[in-house]
This record gives structure tokens, C-alpha cells and sequence, in this order.
């Protein structure tokens, strides 16, 4: 590529794989737009102090989501031989849940998102996954997405809270929970 820019999406409209063009404000690029933000907001979290254990989670999740991108971003008549989010990475995305929960005191109540500053953005990280799961449910209905991606988002955003936890415990940042009178009958 010799240029950052091709003027081809000056017409409002954006290229799928394939050659396919679309609109680029079709629900199917705002799926893609909420994964680009999610993987952003992971560079952010990337760019603060965290165990190299956490920094190594948080970069396969990125290039797993470039993954995912493609994988939306390929029409069903259009053939693309890069990888696909599969069980390996379900069961990765598993692994790494339990493993860091272990070493985490038991919830006992509900927390509120926050502490630490990648902590906060981990929670944030969190509600954006949630964002693109539901855009990519939504958007199952009309075209075809590997149920692996929809799964793989809802374990998403739950490493993504057990993660948010672990930075608290290891920064040594106390959790925050509601008033308990609050949510008193």
C-alpha cells in the first residue's frame, strides 16, 4: 500500500473482502466500528503498568479480534483463507478466566466498575464487548456469523470483569461496592 488513503470510501460507501462494497453506516460496519473501538480501548489499557501475564491475555485478545473483524467483514460468497475464532480460542478464553479467578478473593456482593486506572478501563472494555456482541446477534439474524465469534465475545466480557479484578487485587486497589441500602426491599 503506498497511500494511508485510496479516496474510494468518498462516496459514503466502504469495501468488504471480497471487493463488495457497503454503506458505511450499515449495522454490519457498526459491528465492525464497536470491535475497532474494543480493540483501541485494549491498546489503551496495554499502554498502562500491568503484569506481563495480563499485557500477554490482552494482546492475543487483540489479534483475536482482528480475526473477528475479517471474519464479519467477509461476505458468505466471498472466500478468505485467513484463520477463523474457533474452539482453541473459546477454550483459551476459558482458561485464562479461571486462572486468574482462582487467584481472586470470591465475590460476594456486586462491585461497581472502577479502582485502579486499567482496572476502570478493563470495565469499559468490558460494556464495549457487550456492545459488539449484541450488534453481532443482531446481526446474525441477516447474514451468517460463526456462532464461535458470538461465544467468544460473551466469554470476552467476562475476562474482561475477572481481569478488571485481578488489576484492583494486584495494584492492591480496594473494590467498590454499592450501599447495601440502596438495594434494600
Amino acid at each position: 500500500m503506498t497511500r494511508i488513503y485510496t479516496r474510494t470510501g468518498d462516496d459514503g460507501t466502504t469495501g468488504l473482502i471480497g471487493g463488495k462494497r457497503v454503506s458505511k453506516d450499515s449495522p454490519l460496519i457498526e459491528t465492525n466500528g464497536s470491535l475497532d473501538e474494543l480493540n483501541a480501548l485494549i491498546g489503551v489499557v496495554r499502554s498502562a503498568p500491568l503484569p506481563a501475564s495480563v499485557d500477554k491475555v490482552l494482546q492475543r485478545i487483540q489479534e483475536d479480534i482482528f480475526v473477528m473483524g475479517a471474519e464479519i467483514a467477509t461476505p458468505e460468497e466471498a472466500t478468505r483463507k485467513s484463520p477463523k475464532i474457533g474452539d482453541a480460542d473459546l477454550k483459551n478464553l476459558e482458561h485464562e478466566t479461571d486462572a486468574l479467578e482462582n487467584e481472586l478473593l470470591p465475590l460476594k456482593s456486586f462491585i461497581l466498575p472502577g479502582g485502579a486506572k486499567a482496572a476502570s478501563e478493563l470495565h469499559l472494555a468490558r460494556a464495549v464487548a457487550r456492545r459488539a456482541e449484541r450488534q453481532c446477534v443482531a446481526q446474525s439474524r441477516l447474514v451468517k456469523i460463526a456462532p464461535e465469534v458470538l461465544s467468544y465475545l460473551n466469554r470476552l466480557s467476562d475476562l474482561f470483569f475477572v481481569l478488571a479484578r485481578y488489576v484492583n487485587q494486584n495494584q492492591k486497589v480496594a473494590e467498590l461496592h454499592p450501599a447495601p441500602e440502596r438495594f434494600r426491599d
